[in-house]
Formats: C-alpha cells, sequence, structure tokens
C-alpha cells in the first residue's frame, strides 16, 4: 500500500470525525430507562449511569452485549477504577480510536481495522488485550441469488459480488475461509464496493480502515445510491457478502438464499476440524493509561470475565425461561458440548489459533504490508492471562 493512499485514509477520517464524528460531551441526559444519551452530533452514543467503583477515573466504550453489559451498568466493576462506559457502534468506536481525540481509555475495536492501522500506518495510540469480545462463524455470511447456479463455494469464481466495507473484520474472514477452505481466491472475483448498506446498519457505518484496497484485486464502485440488496435484485450481482444480513435476505425475498443453507453445521464442522471461533472485534486500551498505571490492563481482563461469568451464570439459570426462543435450553447445552463451558473464551492461549488466522487472512489477502506477531500486538502483562470460568 502507498503512503499516499495511508495519508489519504487517516486525512479522510479525520474530515469525517469533524463533519459528524465528533468528540463527546462530558454531560448527559437520562433516558427513561436509565441511561443516558450523550448530547454530541452523533445520537447513537449512549452512555450508563456511572462512575462505578473506587479509585482512578477511566472511560470505556464498546456494545452492551449480555456478556459484557454487567461491565457497562456497573454490576461488574474494574479493580483499582472508577470506570463509566460509552455505548456505541463498531465504525464510530474505530474513528474515535485511528482518527479521533482518544479520550477512551478503553475501547472496543474492530480487529482487521487494528491490524491494518497498526502495519501500514504505524498506529501505536492503543494496544490490544487478549479479550475477543466479537465473535462470529462467517460461513452465514454469504447470500447469493438463487438463479445463477450457485451451489458451492467454487461457483463464486468468475462472478460479481457486493460487499459492504471490502476491509472489514467480517469480510476479511469471509474471503480468508473462502481461499483456505475451498480454493476461491479474492482474484476470482469481481467486487462491487456500496458505501450504503440496506440491512440493520449495526455497525454505524463504514470507517476509512475498512475500506482498503489491495493491489491486483478488481474492485468496483457501485452506482450512487444503490446498496447490496438493489443491485442484487436488479441483477447486477450474483451474490452478497455481508456482515449481518442485507435488506433482501430478512424479507425472504426468493431471489436470494444463503450459499449455506445449513451454516450451522458447516460451522461446527469447521469449528470441530481447526478449533477456531473467528475474531470480529477485540478490547483494547490506551498506551498512556497502561504506562500510567501498569496494573490496569490485567484489572480490565478480569472485569470483562466477570461480566461474562454473570451472562454464563444466567444462561444456565434463567435463559431458557426468560428468552423467547423456545429451544434456547438445547442450543445452550449442545453449544457447550461441542465448545466446552467456557465457549466464549477470553486469553491469549485459549484463542491463539482464532488470532493469528485474522493476522494471516490480512496479509495473504494484500491488505497490510507484512505480517504481524501476536507478541507485539498485545499488552505485555496480558499474555498469559486466561478467564477462570
Amino acid at each position: 500500500m502507498k503512503n499516499s493512499r495511508r495519508k489519504f485514509l487517516k486525512q479522510a477520517g479525520a474530515v469525517g470525525l469533524a463533519v459528524g464524528l465528533t468528540p463527546f460531551i462530558s454531560y448527559a441526559k437520562k433516558d427513561s430507562k436509565g441511561s443516558t444519551a450523550i448530547e454530541q452530533n452523533d445520537p447513537t452514543v449512549k452512555a450508563y449511569n456511572g462512575p462505578y467503583g473506587e479509585g482512578v477515573p477511566i472511560t470505556m466504550a464498546g456494545y452492551d452485549y449480555s456478556r459484557v453489559k454487567p461491565l457497562a451498568d456497573g454490576r461488574v466493576t474494574v479493580e483499582g477504577c472508577q470506570h463509566r462506559y460509552e455505548v456505541t457502534s463498531i465504525g464510530p468506536l474505530n474513528n474515535h480510536a485511528f482518527f479521533g481525540p482518544q479520550k477512551r481509555d478503553v475501547t472496543e475495536i474492530g480487529l482487521i481495522p487494528y491490524i491494518l492501522a497498526y502495519t501500514d500506518d504505524n498506529f501505536r495510540e492503543y494496544t490490544l488485550l487478549p479479550i475477543p469480545v466479537l465473535r462470529l462463524f462467517r460461513h452465514k455470511s454469504i447470500f447469493v441469488r438463487t438463479d445463477r447456479g450457485i451451489k458451492t463455494p467454487a461457483d463464486l469464481k468468475g462472478k460479481k459480488v457486493a460487499t459492504v466495507g471490502y476491509s472489514s473484520s467480517g469480510l476479511t474472514h469471509v474471503r480468508g475461509i473462502l481461499q483456505e477452505e475451498y480454493g476461491v481466491s479474492p482474484e476470482d472475483i469481481t467486487w462491487i464496493s456500496v458505501e450504503k448498506d440496506s440491512g440493520a446498519n449495526l455497525t454505524g457505518g463504514v470507517s476509512n480502515w475498512e475500506k482498503v484496497r489491495p493491489e491486483g484485486v478488481k474492485i468496483i464502485d457501485a452506482p450512487e445510491g444503490e446498496d447490496e440488496s438493489t443491485l442484487l435484485i436488479s441483477g447486477k450481482v450474483d451474490a452478497i457478502l455481508h456482515p449481518a444480513e442485507p435488506k433482501v435476505y430478512q424479507e425472504r425475498n426468493p431471489l436470494v438464499e444463503r450459499l449455506f443453507t445449513d451454516h450451522r453445521t458447516v460451522e461446527q464442522d469447521f469449528y470441530k476440524r481447526t478449533g477456531m471461533f473467528p475474531i470480529m472485534h477485540t478490547i483494547a486500551i490506551k498506551k498512556e493509561t497502561a504506562k500510567k498505571h501498569p496494573w490496569m490492563a490485567k484489572a480490565v481482563f478480569e472485569a470483562y470475565g466477570k461480566a461474562k461469568k454473570v451472562d454464563y451464570d444466567y444462561m444456565r439459570t434463567l435463559g431458557w425461561a426468560y428468552d423467547s426462543l423456545p429451544w434456547y435450553g438445547q442450543e445452550f447445552n449442545e453449544t457447550r458440548a461441542l465448545m466446552g463451558e467456557n465457549f466464549y473464551p477470553y486469553g491469549l492461549k485459549a484463542s491463539v489459533g482464532s488470532y493469528e488466522a485474522a493476522f494471516r487472512y490480512v496479509y495473504d489477502q494484500g491488505l497490510s504490508k507484512r505480517k504481524v506477531s501476536l507478541e507485539e500486538m498485545f499488552d505485555k502483562t496480558t499474555l498469559n492471562l486466561a478467564d477462570n470460568i
């Protein structure tokens, strides 16, 4: 990747932040549910009431997944800290860390964008903690037109495929799986890049490190105003790679189906063979904060583990009754039977293969200029930590 490209990404990120992603303002208003919305230009950012705990004041940010919510709402605290937790989505999270004011001491961050910023722009303001806070199997993310004869991954060769954010964590994993498991390389496909996501926008927008385009791969910008669903409906593309579900699939349009219709079985087989549970987002700590308080990285790691244990305990005791899914309990038990009691593990040792796969995918797909090592990417005090669940 050329230096001019890296400078463009950084400048574009700064401009995006200036026009729509301003830093948070430190006062907030309570809503009817007890959370607070930050008064700023980004109305999606919210914060739970805080601070919680005693000690060094810190700001944390990320999604409030069920495995994180006990930390977000203060039921779990970070030892030695008063923490405040801001809730927002991955686009703003990435832009705040890479291009923005960097006010957050601990933040959820996209793994692939972080690797790209680290390798290609010498980004060092934050360092990773081995807390893979969002993991998703990715065979489910390939959607195809039902009239194009696409029955196997090999049938994607020579086809046009729409994507939302070419170098996002989710889609980079899909391409890595296609290449390593099925022999379909990115160069075998013509990619149509869209800026507009037709599905439920869980990402809050595509950050600049999710728009990196490698040399030797054919990537075409979609016509203005088109999204991945309209492209597929009109026949301009044959398939979609999507981090969640495109609108055309959500509406159960007969023109589209998943390539792997029984993706659960395929993904379980993938796990049995490889031991990989793909990592989309991880946690990062500001280097300045970690240097000033060398004990904090470990304390943060332990807090995320405690919050996850609260979620596990809920699933074991009440989840089956409170959740609307009728076979929730069976799914929970079958997942534990396959993946173990701690099926969502934190710690480098438990997830080393999944982290290494992400590093490998980025390099093999020509997105990064070098392959990174585990030791250089993580806070040194957390390399040997494991959660005791």
